[in-house]
């Protein structure tokens, strides 16, 4: 009998095949490093913080039935993982992360998340049937489409829902628009996806929260790198600087971050204390030696 879920985990759900050199880098350099390939994608980092901390994810993706796509369906269901729910087309490969990373931070990355894309609504079939009446936790990625995205936040199915987003990357942070007046979302992003979503620049996360709840949103929280993090809702005004750790991993910092949050609050903690869990988990993880 499948395990009921703690939370539903849509978006991205992937190979990352990550490069490491542990100097810095620039552009155009060639240089010695390690390389590993490990389930990954927005949607399943969190999962597997959510599950490292407890939790029992769902998890709402495409995953193609070729040879990786089983591999990583294995992966996932021996993690803990809900994965009944999960797509499987026929006709489209699983997707996949490529990422270089030196100690100066991300050198370069590319997201080959077009299956996904390509999927669309099918993703979301459950919420009809074996997840319908949804009102629990829900987290979910910028990777999907802008329409799809915007049917999700006019959607009655996720209408009651609690909401956790997250941008997937900069360049993917002015999809989650049409969430800046859902009554439930919470958005999770760093100083310059704030500013793409609002178009203009930002100096500090306490300012770029503020303007997001300004807009509509129900609740922001914004990162800046090793710089004060803010949370806003209602009222409220919260910023903590994270502890200072020596950098040696980037992929996954985000998620890992929305996830620790995201923990805290199902186990009763009180605003300050899961923003102060998340900003400690993050800098925990940075400062690892692998994924």
């Amino acid at each position: 009998m499948s395990k009921t879920p703690d939370i539903l985990c849509i978006g991205a759900v992937l190979w990352d095949i990550i490069g490491r050199h542990d100097h810095e880098m620039e552009r155009g350099h060639d240089r010695p490093g390690r390389i590993t390939r490990v389930p990954g994608g927005v949607a399943m980092n969190i999962a597997m913080a959510l599950q490292a901390y407890g939790m029992t994810p769902a998890l709402l993706t495409a995953i193609g039935r070729d040879a990786e796509g089983d591999e990583l369906l294995r992966a996932c269901a021996g993690m803990g993982m809900v994965t009944d729910h999960i797509h499987r087309p026929d006709d489209l490969p699983t997707d996949r992360y490529m990422a270089i990373e030196g100690r100066n931070g991300l050198i370069a990355a590319i997201a080959d998340a077009h299956s996904l894309e390509q999927a669309g609504d099918a993703i979301l079939a459950p919420m009809t049937s074996a997840l319908s009446g949804w009102t629990g936790l829900v987290a979910l990625d910028g990777n999907l489409t802008v329409d799809l995205l915007t049917q999700i936040a006019a959607d009655a199915a996720f209408a009651k829902a609690d909401l956790r987003l997250a941008p997937a990357s900069p360049g993917k942070a002015e999809r989650l628009r049409p969430f800046l007046a859902h009554p439930t979302a919470t958005l999770y992003v760093n100083l310059e996806e704030a500013g793409l979503l609002l178009d203009t620049t930002f100096t500090d996360s306490a300012t770029a929260a503020t303007a997001l709840l300004a807009q509509g949103l129900h609740r922001a929280l914004v990162t800046n790198g090793a710089e004060a993090a803010s949370l806003a809702m209602g009222n409220k005004l919260l910023t903590f600087t994270p502890p200072k750790v020596q950098v040696k991993r980037i992929t996954g910092a985000g998620d890992t971050f929305m996830a620790a949050h995201i923990s805290a609050e199902a186990k009763g903690a009180t605003p300050e204390a899961a923003l102060q869990n998340a900003m400690t988990a993050t800098a925990t993880y940075i400062s690892g030696d692998s994924y």
